[in-house]
């Protein structure tokens, strides 16, 4: 059906935006740092898929509209919104269930994550271009954590909220690849699968979704010193 990719964005979108404005959420009141994390990281990640489209990944034209962007489709766009505000909205609602604190001795998450970078060049050049650029993201991510001094990465509340990220990483990605939306090319992976979906993807879900929330809580930090 050639408006599936479009009613999926729609559905995923539409709970967390129904209840944004409810009294005790109120994620409203964080729209102005929201937009801009899921703007900024749909650059990046946009970028991203549009440079590895038909060879990385293919989109299955029976499921969704002709028009293209830098070779991506409408719902690719989409996608890059309404799954980051759903994740953020998530991560308003585990604020009022999970305690959050600050443990210096996750510093150590930071340090693994910033040397997996030179690792995924390593993997890169050997022909495995997905899963090198995952390792790659995870470096990115842990630097830009440290640079922008957001510290998410120390927080304990992000773990709550990556563990929601997997779980949607798994529940999405398993519909977009049992479908399938998307078609890999195995050539550039691990070719190691959960289900119908490629490990790098949920690696590629975490970094995205990561990168978001840097970004959410750096200007949450500015709007709300």
């Amino acid at each position: 059906m050639k408006f599936e990719y479009l009613l999926f964005n729609l559905l995923v979108f539409a709970g967390p935006f129904g209840y944004s404005f409810e009294k005790q959420i109120r994620f409203r009141q964080h729209w102005r740092s929201a937009f801009p994390a899921i703007f900024l990281s749909l650059i990046v990640y946009v970028i991203w898929d549009s440079s590895v489209t038909n060879r990385h990944w293919y989109f299955n034209p029976p499921y969704m509209l002709e028009a293209r962007i830098f070779k991506l489709p409408i719902e690719e766009y989409l996608f890059f919104i309404t799954v980051p505000y759903a994740c953020l909205f998530v991560k308003e609602v585990l604020g009022l269930i999970v305690k959050n604190s600050f443990n210096r001795a996750l510093e150590w998450v930071r340090i693994f994550m910033f040397a997996l970078l030179p690792m995924g060049v390593f993997v890169f050049q050997t022909g495995k271009e997905y899963t090198g650029l995952v390792l790659i993201a995870f470096g990115v991510i842990a630097f830009l954590d440290r640079q922008l001094r957001t510290d998410t990465l120390l927080q304990t509340r992000t773990y709550w909220f990556l563990a929601s990220v997997l779980f949607f990483t798994l529940v999405f990605n398993m519909y977009l690849t049992a479908r399938p939306l998307l078609i890999y090319a195995s050539a550039y992976q691990l070719d190691f699968r959960i289900g119908t979906i490629p490990i790098e993807d949920f690696g590629y879900g975490l970094t995205h979704l990561a990168l978001c929330n840097i970004f959410y809580e750096y200007f949450k930090n500015r709007f709300n010193p």
